[in-house]
């Protein structure tokens, strides 16, 4: 049985399905059960480790993006543990055994940074275009604030991104991903400030066809 520290939202102690929390050096983390010998489990159990295992599947490909761009919410915990947490609360649709992850709820930033205004994603030339109005001056955003470009392949299970994207003045942005030519693929942008510090939440910008 696992024990809640601080609340619904906090860290736990213990296992609770197949999912083991624990604390290292004071940050929250979750990991899922080795599995040593064949076990029986409820059908909540079933459902909630199957929700986990494909937000982790999601989620891998992005772990070193996750570890910056989800910084600002992960208190006593992994950048990818709070990035877990969201996908599992907001990101997973459907009915077990066919749960999905919906692409449009994900994040894949986090903060309080404006993201820019009218961000939207093409593709041509084995590439993924990018563009974005500029609101620099609203709230904390800055003309300065590099973009933060993510592409995700599902089918190859794979992630092109960069968090030193162009500046948020320049209204455009680009990735190369070749390697994905003829799949389907999630598309996102956000922005972090030039000094790290601040953090935009994701926008969608679409599901493409790379050209």
């Amino acid at each position: 049985m696992g024990i809640i520290n601080k609340g619904i939202l906090g860290g736990f102690s213990g296992k609770v399905g197949t999912v083991i929390g624990g604390t290292w050096k004071g940050i929250d983390y979750m990991r899922s059960q080795s599995s040593s010998k064949r076990s029986s489990f409820t059908q909540p159990q079933l459902e909630q480790q199957a929700k986990f295992a494909l937000s982790v599947k999601f989620l891998q490909p992005i772990a070193g993006l996750l570890a910056v761009s989800f910084k600002d919410y992960a208190i006593k915990m992994t950048g990818f543990n709070n990035a877990l947490r969201y996908t599992l609360t907001n990101a997973v649709s459907g009915s077990y055994p066919a749960y999905t992850v919906d692409y449009s709820m994900a994040l894949v930033s986090r903060g309080d940074l404006p993201n820019a205004l009218s961000p939207a994603a093409s593709s041509a030339g084995g590439g993924v275009n990018f563009t974005w109005t500029n609101n620099a001056g609203t709230g904390k955003a800055m003309p300065t604030d590099k973009s933060i470009l993510v592409v995700y392949c599902p089918a190859k299970n794979q992630c092109i991104y960069t968090t030193t994207g162009p500046e948020r003045s320049t209204q455009a942005g680009s990735l190369a991903v070749s390697s994905f030519i003829g799949e389907q693929v999630e598309t996102y942008i956000g922005f972090i400030s030039e000094d790290g510090k601040v953090i935009a939440s994701s926008a969608f910008t679409g599901t493409l066809t790379v050209a």
